[in-house]
């Protein structure tokens, strides 16, 4: 155990840590708790906060996990320092290097110099130590650091490749430095120092790459917390906007058709208020009427947005339910205020369910407050048509005009709000200038079971 945690340390590599590229790097802490979300930066956020560096600590300024990069100078001195004392040290049974020649402390030395190498060029660097332990063996001065090395830079061609890739390297290596100190050795095939080397290379080959397959577990993980990470922030902002749409079609729902009423009222009021004081009269009853009915449905809208639970929202509905079953009396207020809708109903309205005749609902109030509005001859009709499959829903009322440039426009909140309506029921919408007026449509499909 010790042994490998020393080849661990020395190889400047961490089950934790790697030493290529940093978007690989395992160390980056594991997706924040909920409770630890924090809100993306607005566009005017600029000049950040750069990362802190303290030590071999990174730390994010943003509250993440630091990520430890281990510096690499400590391995490569303690490995450094390791063959040196092996340059000087013989196996049992052979010559110093110092006693056979001092030259062979050139070979024998040269590991300290390429052993940092070998995170750049891996399989280079094996080569080229195996090569110099050939070369000590054959000439009969095998050195214990130069061995030391060759465990090294296989635990490192074993971290930084794939596996296939470390096995024909390791094979290769245990199959030339075992035969080459065979051919060496006196004893032939029973030289014990050939097997201990035999060994402790495959030894570091499994450890570099069970501490690889480690590295990419974690890195793995780290990758599927992070994704999962942004999987539920992308769901958290996609409900926030969807839930603002909700709200602003129910406050447009809620007050654009009353609003629209007390504005065209309070004119009218505001015209006949000294000529004929009767319609001033009506006109303020009007504008009465539809603030009373706005602020009971912008009381009822702030009961369902306060409704801590589906359950609840459903208990604070208000009753009875909007639908085509409400049609007169939706009709009738825009008659109190000068609009003559004339309305058509063909086949079953209760054939719909309650959330397409809602909508059906809602796209008539629409119709007919942009046809008080924007229209001319203050006429509209309405056509509700329930087919085999599918619900019809037409309204038309003329325009001309600032009118028609106004209806034809379709970027008001309100179509696109009833856009979006629509669609909630898979069903589509259609608008714009036809001849002599303006017509909008809705074609809402009906479930096959009730076909």
């Amino acid at each position: 155990m010790i042994g490998v945690v020393m080849m661990v340390f020395l190889s400047g590599a961490s089950p934790a840590s790697r030493d290529s590229s940093p978007d690989a790097s395992p160390s980056r802490g594991l997706s924040a708790t909920a409770s630890e979300v924090r809100p993306m930066p607005s566009q005017g956020d600029v000049n950040p906060i750069p990362p802190r560096q303290t030590g071999l600590m990174r730390i994010d300024p943003d509250g993440e996990l630091p990520r430890v990069h281990p510096p690499a100078w400590p391995g490569d001195l303690v490995a450094a320092l390791l063959v040196l004392v092996g340059a000087f040290v013989a196996f049992p049974g052979s010559g110093s290097l110092v006693a056979e020649s001092p030259l062979l402390l050139i070979p024998a030395l040269a590991p300290i110099v390429i052993l940092p190498l070998r995170r750049r060029w891996p399989l280079l660097i094996l080569g080229a130590i195996v090569a110099l332990s050939c070369t000590l063996s054959l000439l009969g001065a095998p050195a214990p650091g130069v061995v030391l090395a060759l465990v090294i830079a296989v635990f490192g061609v074993a971290y930084r490749n794939e596996r296939r890739v470390s096995l024909i390297a390791v094979a290769g290596t245990i199959v030339v430095v075992v035969s080459v100190t065979l051919v060496a050795a006196a004893e032939g095939l029973l030289e014990p120092r050939a097997l201990q080397i035999g060994l402790m290379v495959a030894v570091a080959g499994a450890a570099g790459d069970a501490t690889r397959s480690r590295s990419a577990y974690i890195a793995a993980v780290t990758e599927r917390a992070r994704r999962a990470e942004e999987t539920r922030e992308a769901e958290a902002r996609r409900r926030v906007s969807e839930e603002r749409l909700r709200i602003a079609r129910d406050l447009h729902d809620a007050v654009a058709h009353q609003i629209s009423v007390i504005s065209l009222n309070a004119g009218v009021a505001s015209a006949s208020l000294e000529s004929r004081p009767e319609k001033t009269k009506e006109a303020l009853v009007t504008i009465r009427t539809a603030s009373r009915a706005v602020l009971g449905e912008i009381g009822d809208l702030m009961a369902v947005l306060r409704a801590a639970d589906p359950a609840e929202e459903q208990s604070v509905m208000p009753s009875p339910q909007l639908g085509l079953a409400r049609l007169d009396a939706l009709v009738a207020s825009f008659a109190a205020s000068g609009l003559d809708a004339a309305v058509r109903i063909e086949g079953d309205p209760a054939r719909l369910h309650t959330a397409a005749d809602l909508v059906a609902y809602r796209v008539v109030q629409e119709g007919l407050t942009n046809a008080l509005k924007h229209g001319a001859e203050n006429r509209a009709h309405v056509l509700v048509r329930v087919g085999d499959d599918a619900a019809r829903i037409v309204v038309t009322n003329p325009a001309s005009g600032e009118g028609s440039r106004a209806a034809s426009d379709g970027g008001g909140y309100g179509l696109m709000g009833l856009r979006e309506r629509v669609a909630s029921v898979r069903g589509t919408t259609e608008s714009g200038l036809v001849p002599g007026g303006y017509r909008l449509t809705a074609t809402i499909p009906l479930p096959k079971e009730t076909a």
